[in-house]
């Protein structure tokens, strides 16, 4: 078998070099009992995942942006007739209409570019990344603080940190660790589109910054004693900082404050 072109710096690649973790990620990205409909894999690269991606589904895209890479991909997979094997950019994809999954160890320059497709897609029923760590611990709240994508989307979406894959599973050694995410479409949304409207609203306003805290941003556009009652109700200190509040306890504040 050809040795693979070395990992290329401007795509931000790092293949996963180990079978084990592997393994553990598929199982992840899968972990119902039977093969998802279809799943599509971002940077397929050597086809580390794409293998035991391969054995859980039933149909399996893999995305290669990088051309030294595809037409070994295809040659490894084409016994495999339901895996295609897709030369191209995973951004300049079309969402398939059907439900679908995604999985992936993603470039850590791109990740940002790979969630936001995936959370615009709206057949898609969850996501499983090998991202940065740092990227993986904020987005889910493992550093005690919560972002705004993060809060935004959590009455549609779940999204959880299910690992920890350290960085000498990967050629070449990146330098730091990597997390496994995961985002989850919620069966049934916590808000209807009415109420997530004003969620949005709501949860933006709070991360403005405006007037130099949550309780003083939100009283832009509600009057004190009902942000003072929401905060009352959701046992929240009026000092607290934005990033502190927890995605259960916005959802007191928005019942609240618009009730």
């Amino acid at each position: 078998m050809a040795r693979p072109p070395a990992p290329s710096r401007a795509l931000s690649q790092h293949f996963l070099a180990d079978r084990a973790t592997a393994e553990r990620f598929a199982r992840l990205a899968v972990p119902r009992g039977r093969p998802v409909p279809l799943l599509l894999e971002v940077g397929a690269g050597t086809g580390a995942l794409t293998a035991p991606l391969a054995r859980r589904s039933r149909e399996l895209r893999a995305y290669e942006i990088d051309p030294r890479l595809v037409p070994g991909l295809r040659s490894r997979f084409s016994g495999t007739p339901h895996v295609r094997v897709v030369g191209g950019d995973f951004l300049a994809a079309r969402p398939p209409g059907t439900p679908f999954s995604v999985a992936g160890n993603v470039p850590f320059s791109r990740t940002a570019a790979v969630v936001g497709w995936c959370l615009r897609a709206p057949a898609l029923t969850d996501a499983t990344l090998l991202t940065q760590l740092e990227y993986a611990r904020k987005r889910t709240g493992d550093y005690g603080g919560w972002t705004l994508l993060t809060v935004r989307t959590w009455p549609r979406y779940e999204w959880r940190l299910l690992g920890r894959v350290g960085r000498r599973s990967f050629r070449p050694v990146p330098r730091v660790d990597a997390g496994v995410l995961r985002v989850e479409r919620r069966d049934t949304p916590l808000l209807d589109p009415a109420a997530y409207r004003s969620w949005c609203a709501l949860v933006e306003l709070g991360f403005s910054g405006v007037g130099g805290s949550l309780h003083a941003s939100l009283r832009g556009a509600h009057p004190r004693r009902r942000v003072d009652a929401a905060f009352r109700a959701a046992r929240l200190d009026p000092a607290v900082l934005v990033g502190g509040v927890t995605p259960g306890e916005w959802l007191r504040l928005h019942e609240v404050l618009t009730s």
